[in-house]
């Protein structure tokens, strides 16, 4: 998986004790010691003789150069906006120097960390949501709610291919902005979705909301990490069009997210008659409360 980006004595090192099956995130920092993820747990990383793994800024900036394909120039577009996705839908978190030019962010460079968060498909995680989030086959506009790492992707890719193994052959239009959902790879997706679904990567959502409904047709369109601010104006143009949204978006629980800008907006027009939140209680994806669109507990753990 991370074979052809590291070196090949850490490679080894982190396949010796522990399995990418389990791996949710490395995190490799300048002078510190390289840490695995497991679970929500952290381990540091040893290297054969028992003594702690250090990561430097030679091994930082050669996987950076080795993920952006050997052109840091190429990947710009990611890099400023603090990614970098590879293959199988891993996304690589970059922190470092912020270069910028009249309030524009230019770059980044003078790397000091990344954070390699790998992707799981866990089949049936969403099932326990899945009745409340369709109705006699017709699919209910949801908010799926969780801080970062809490499952929220796994749970929405799980749901696509739940409609599939349901027979629901809904047009399912996939707005993949980081390539973290689906794991294009040459126009063919890294993990089963089912036959119904027409998937834009790497664009914002506005262009695959607004080309979607246009072009294909979607009866549904399921997308990760939305901004109500920025996102807004595009959920109301799908859901005005009749197209339903599954979405996801960060917040710790129910109560953080009525702090956002425009909730009210969203509570007030019922765009949503779903809120799903998870949390890593049991593990990333612990289903913990739906609410109703007037905010009324239907599932409470």
């Amino acid at each position: 998986m991370l074979k052809d980006y590291l070196p090949r004595d850490i490679y080894n090192a982190i396949i010796k004790s522990f399995s990418f099956n389990d791996i949710t995130e490395v995190r490799m920092r300048v002078n510190e010691n390289i840490i695995i993820v497991v679970k929500n747990k952290k381990y540091y990383l040893k290297d054969e003789n028992g003594a702690f793994i250090k990561a430097n800024n030679l091994l930082i900036e050669n996987f950076i150069t080795k993920a952006s394909e050997n052109s840091i120039y190429a990947y710009n577009d990611n890099i400023v906006n603090g990614f970098i996705t590879l293959p199988k839908g891993i996304r690589v978190g970059i922190c470092g120097s912020i270069v910028t030019n009249e309030d524009k962010i230019v770059t980044i460079k003078d790397f000091q960390a990344i954070n390699i968060r790998i992707p799981h498909f866990i089949k049936n995680c969403c099932l326990m949501a899945y009745d409340y989030m369709v109705k006699d086959g017709e699919i209910l506009n949801t908010l799926v709610i969780s801080p970062p790492g809490s499952g929220k992707t796994t749970f929405i890719r799980d749901f696509v291919y739940q409609l599939y193994a349901h027979n629901n052959s809904k047009n399912v239009l996939i707005a993949d902005e980081r390539n973290e959902i689906c794991s294009i790879n040459s126009g063919e997706p890294a993990i089963e979705l089912g036959g119904f679904c027409d998937i834009y990567t790497n664009c914002s959502k506005k262009f695959a909301f607004k080309n979607g409904i246009r072009s294909m047709r979607p009866d549904v369109i399921v997308t990760d990490e939305i901004d109500l601010e920025r996102d807004l104006e595009s959920l109301i143009e799908a859901i005005n069009s009749g197209v339903n949204v599954v979405a996801t978006i960060h917040a710790k629980n129910l109560n953080q997210l009525k702090k956002k800008p425009t909730f009210d907006k969203i509570l007030d027009e019922k765009f949503f008659s779903r809120f799903i939140v998870l949390s890593s209680d049991e593990g990333p994806g612990t289903l913990s409360n739906i609410y109703d669109e007037k905010l009324n507990c239907i599932y409470c753990r």
